[in-house]
């Protein structure tokens, strides 16, 4: 099994990331081998990238709030795994950050998934995570979501933080309501064991 130092300087002389190598863009992701709780995302934003710190915006702020932890136990704990489909900015879209680049997560999800041995829950935060690690859930974002029990124990979907979410979010109460205290019940009891 590879390290996961072996890992990162693959994926950094992937001939898929050099012009991100070339700029002195490292992949931005966290596999701490004590980590519990694995959370995949789409990839990074800006202010993540240029701040070489994931979840570092207010989408960041609103998922802590989500998972019920502080800044200090997401990011120095070293019990949450941070594996998003793409390890690097996508740039800009027409309406938000382009999707990351398909075959990404097939190639280095599953070697950096086999130096993780205590992930005991993955939450899938949007589509893209949903679509590849629930690939025979045929629901929508939202229904998926909802749905969200039938994941269980394995997997928790969510809806994407970002503020650009929050029509949705006064649209679906139950999310607020139903989603966010179960959520919130799983993270805590995982990381008190």
């Amino acid at each position: 099994m590879q390290t996961l130092n072996q890992i990162k300087a693959a994926i950094i002389n992937d001939p898929q990331n050099q012009d991100f190598t070339a700029r002195h863009i490292e992949p931005l992701f966290a596999a701490p081998r004590t980590a519990r709780i694995n959370i995949v995302g789409q990839a990074p934003g800006l202010k993540a990238e240029q701040t070489r710190l994931y979840w570092n915006d207010k989408s960041g702020d609103r998922l802590r709030e989500w998972l019920g932890v502080d800044r200090d136990m997401f990011y120095h704990s070293g019990l949450f795994a941070v594996i998003p489909m793409d390890f690097y900015y996508p740039g800009k879209g027409k309406s938000g950050d382009l999707p990351p680049r398909k075959g990404f997560a097939e190639k280095w999800h599953p070697q950096l998934l086999a130096t993780l041995p205590n992930i005991q829950l993955t939450i899938l935060i949007g589509q893209y995570a949903q679509k590849y690690y629930l690939p025979q859930n045929t629901l929508n974002v939202t229904e998926t979501v909802k749905n969200y029990r039938e994941f269980l124990p394995h997997f928790f979907p969510l809806v994407h933080p970002s503020p650009r979410n929050q029509l949705w979010l006064q649209k679906n109460p139950w999310f607020e309501q139903d989603v966010i205290p179960t959520l919130q019940h799983y993270v805590k009891t995982i990381l008190s064991i």
